[in-house]
């Protein structure tokens, strides 16, 4: 009699998760665009954009899809090209190459499609999220690029310069370069966190000048003051904004000898919060005559109207690094170029589903069935 009452406990606790899961859960992204030809191009050729987005049932709240996805996700096996390239000041950028010269899609090296990838905060080439990118533009015959930003790939610091958000010179020397090697090779660009708040930032700068088709952007902190608040709320500042600061303390700690000839080091590594190490480091190095200055800089939000090329953006709405209210859906409206593509789920560079979500991501579809669209039947949408 016992095991039969538990028996229908576990049956009806499991109908009734069920029920809220495919009621509250599991949604259909929304699709935020103002230009109907963008989204009938999306609709046709990226069609997981608007399709029902089913997060892993067992782990879909956002801090849970973020804090996992890393330990979770396989690591696909990648061998890189390094290359070092200098810099106007004297500096060094570190970027990885994956040629695939094998692709039997794009034997012709000139005019085999590339990639530019642009990785988180503190990420790298070595990044899951990079490598899945990369393993997805291989089956499709592409070229990639991974740029790490300064100092953070093992490269030696050459100058007391690093890395942020709001500068661009580092992009557009890249850009520049992989495109003048390249000049026939049709070429777009990927950012992630705040590999993407760069690149909007490069593209809010340039227009329409800019050898790059198109781009796409997932988990873009839209606005920085937002985004550091949210962090700063306690449970969030637990989870995450402590270990990122360590991350960032991290990341220069091995450079030491160069960058205490302009900073307080001790300070500097004295921060307990992305707000503290910002203020004491990143606003220094550049120029900003206070924080204020640089996050308002900093904020792709303050820019995205300037955007001269397609840009597909994927945000999860419970990503406490881009608070919902914080996305710019009015903003993006009055820009043709643009496309929000927002999910009720998926955290921070998460977005899991599957019931053990080892290999591809709803993330990396919308990678993959984007840059294959925009490759292959493009045209539809330049003439926008």
């Amino acid at each position: 009699f016992g095991s039969g009452v538990g028996l229908s406990l576990v049956l009806g606790f499991g109908v009734a998760y069920a029920c809220y899961y495919l009621n509250s859960i599991a949604k259909k992204p929304q699709l935020v665009a103002s230009n109907d030809r963008f989204c009938r191009f999306l609709e046709e050729y990226c069609p997981v954009v608007t399709e029902t987005y089913y997060p892993t049932i067992w782990c879909w709240e956002g801090r849970v899809q973020t804090l996992l996805r890393p330990f979770i996700t396989s690591r696909p096996q990648v061998q890189y090209r390094n290359e070092l390239i200098k810099t106007a000041d004297g500096g060094q950028i570190s970027l990885d190459w994956f040629d695939n010269n094998d692709s039997s899609y794009y034997p012709d090296a000139s005019t085999r499609p590339t990639v530019l990838l642009l990785p988180g905060l503190t990420g790298t080439s070595k990044e899951s999220y990079i490598l899945h990118m990369i393993h997805q533009s291989e089956t499709l015959g592409y070229r990639c690029v991974v740029f790490n930003n300064r100092g953070i790939a093992g490269e030696e610091l050459l100058t007391p310069r690093t890395y942020c958000a709001a500068n661009t010179e580092d992009l557009e020397a890249v850009i520049h370069h992989v495109h003048s090697l390249h000049p026939s090779a049709p070429f777009m660009a990927a950012g992630v966190s705040m590999g993407g708040m760069l690149l909007l930032n490069y593209l809010g700068k340039t227009g329409r000048d800019t050898p790059l088709m198109a781009a796409a952007i997932f988990s873009a902190g839209w606005n920085v003051f937002e985004s550091v608040e949210s962090l700063e709320k306690p449970l969030n500042w637990l989870l995450f904004n402590y270990y990122l600061t360590t991350c960032l303390q991290s990341s220069i700690s091995r450079h030491r000898q160069m960058l205490e000839k302009l900073f307080d080091m001790d300070l500097v590594m004295k921060a307990r919060t992305v707000r503290e190490f910002d203020k004491q480091f990143t606003s220094v190095m550049f120029g900003y005559r206070s924080i204020d200055d640089y996050y308002e800089d900093a904020s792709p939000c303050r820019k995205l109207k300037s955007v001269g090329i397609p840009v597909l953006c994927l945000n999860s709405v419970d990503d406490v690094f881009s608070p919902a209210h914080a996305i710019p859906v009015e903003t993006a409206k009055q820009n043709a170029n643009v496309a929000l593509v927002l999910t009720s789920c998926g955290g921070h560079i998460g977005f899991l589903e599957g019931i053990w979500p080892r290999k591809c991501t709803y993330m990396d579809r919308v990678f993959k069935q984007f840059v294959q669209a925009v490759f292959e039947h493009g045209n539809k949408i330049f003439s926008m």
